[in-house]
């Protein structure tokens, strides 16, 4: 429609004032203020639009984080492997190789974890790799948001936490982000900060401050789709892995079948226990932003999933005695808008090794183009272009269509959302924007907190070994996909010398 309702001016109460607010309790936003208050911020407000934290990870059931290691050595670890020091401490609530064993090639170990989805290394280009365990860990979404809880309740004299508040805009005065405008059943209300951290993971609040960012990503890729997860259990997943290992034909044949009949792409995967799975589904083309696509993802594949148990039930002999378990309580989200940042990172940052003064995390990813080897992701991609104070870290942050589907995965999230956590303690102590930000301070303090980091002198006399590794393995760039795209860049180079 093309109506237009005016709404009177009003005057907005300010509810509260800190010196960091976090907007969104996801991956991202949750480490950020978990960060920021150990980097040593003492006023800290983590506001989040549902009576839990966590976001896709808790409510929206991704409860598999893959590609946490690459060859021997844990590259995502500080918060992303906090949680998993805490759930192992719960029966059953997690499964995956242990830290010990990841990079172990050892036969027995390596056909044990092959069963479950990404436990095994993924890629060998030519021969360079053999099967190895991989740090990919499954977990029970409730135990986690228990333990998110609690990893906020111990820092409760720095953090104070708005659940069922949802930040709407924010506040800009002379190109500073001074706070943010939101919603609750108090009514409208306004947080005033020093340092904004916008951790919706859609974009909402950085693009209505006026900074350029992208709309959805290309529609061929894994980003532009949607999800609603549900969970069988009464089953046998390890028969279910002998019976596909044994008849791959049939098992193709049986989610080419479950596509057709539910009219999108849905398949089971591995949990953290041997008798539950999880149904993943890709609703293509769909904006996890837009009202339609969000009520079309949601309840269509509610109306689906009566036929698909039915169906796997009937082909699957391990899902014979198969159940629906329970439906995620909130849609899957994988992308929407996309900042563009001081940094937009490509393929090529894959394909080239990119090394940059201002790396935040160094991230093992599913990108097989370096073989799922370690790529740098700098502070400018979570920084955004004219407004000062101002974060953006998360599955929105700065990339382009191809390499957002590599960086806006949840391990990601928190490594991202843990450095902007960090850097906005420092400028808060130190008095200055996040523009001019004392990056070398946040990069110590990212290793004080376990985050490996390359060149920083801290991290090296700490354990050197990891840049012995990549420098060993050529940064995962022996593969035939980066020796390709290499030489599609030097052909680029050449015919613009030419025509120059």
């Amino acid at each position: 429609m093309n109506k237009i309702f005016r709404e009177e001016a009003c005057s907005i109460p300010v509810y509260a004032e800190c010196d960091v607010l976090v907007v969104g309790g996801g991956a991202a936003g949750h480490s950020a203020a978990i960060a920021a208050a150990r980097a040593g911020a003492k006023n800290v407000i983590l506001m989040e639009r549902y009576g839990y934290m966590g976001g896709d990870v808790t409510g929206g059931y991704v409860i598999m984080l893959p590609n946490l290691s690459w060859y021997n050595k844990s590259f995502i670890r500080g918060l992303q492997e906090e949680w998993f020091t805490r759930l192992e401490k719960i029966p059953g609530a997690m499964r995956g190789p242990a830290l010990k064993d990841i990079g172990s090639t050892e036969p027995a170990l390596v056909h044990h974890w092959k069963s479950v989805s990404d436990a095994v290394s993924r890629g060998t280009y030519g021969g360079c790799k053999p099967s190895c365990l991989v740090r990919s860990v499954f977990f029970e979404p409730n135990y986690l948001k228990i333990e998110m809880d609690k990893m906020l309740l111990e820092h409760s004299d720095r953090i104070r936490v708005l659940c069922h508040s949802w930040g709407t805009k924010p506040i800009i005065e002379d190109n500073r982000c001074k706070g943010v405008i939101f919603e609750s059943k108090e009514g409208r209300q306004a947080v005033m900060a020093k340092v904004v951290i916008d951790a919706t993971g859609d974009g909402d609040l950085y693009t209505k401050a006026g900074v350029p960012f992208q709309s959805l990503a290309d529609g061929e890729t894994r980003s532009s789709t949607t999800a609603l997860v549900w969970r069988v259990a009464g089953i046998d997943w390890n028969a279910y892995h002998e019976w596909r290992t044994r008849y791959p034909e049939v098992d193709q044949a049986f989610k080419a079948e479950l596509k057709g009949r539910v009219g999108f792409r849905s398949i089971p995967i591995a949990s953290n226990s041997n008798d539950m799975c999880w149904i993943n589904n890709w609703h293509a083309d769909r904006d996890c932003s837009r009202i339609d696509d969000q009520t079309f993802t949601e309840m269509h594949t509610r109306a689906t999933i009566y036929d698909a148990l039915d169906y796997m039930r009937e082909a699957v002999p391990a899902f014979r005695n198969a159940y629906l378990y329970d439906i995620a309580p909130q849609l899957g989200c994988r992308c929407s808008k996309r900042l563009t940042g001081e940094y937009v990172m490509t393929a090529n940052d894959f394909a080239f090794a990119s090394k940059f003064d201002d790396v935040i995390a160094w991230s093992s990813t599913i990108c097989q183009i370096n073989d799922c080897g370690p790529v740098e992701i700098p502070y400018r991609a979570i920084l955004p272009q004219k407004v000062d104070n101002l974060l953006a870290p998360g599955r929105h942050l700065s990339a382009d269509n191809v390499a957002i589907d590599w960086v806006n995965l949840i391990p990601q999230c928190v490594q991202t959302g843990q450095a902007a956590g960090v850097a906005a303690a420092v400028a808060v102590a130190e008095g200055t924007g996040t523009h001019d930000v004392n990056i070398a301070k946040v990069q110590d303090i990212l290793v004080e907190q376990d985050v490996p980091l390359p060149r920083n002198e801290k991290f090296r006399a700490k354990d050197p070994s990891y840049e012995e590794l990549v420098e060993e393995k050529q940064y995962g760039l022996y593969t035939d996909m980066a020796k390709a795209a290499r030489e599609e860049a030097d052909k680029a180079s050449l015919k613009k010398f030419r025509q120059w």
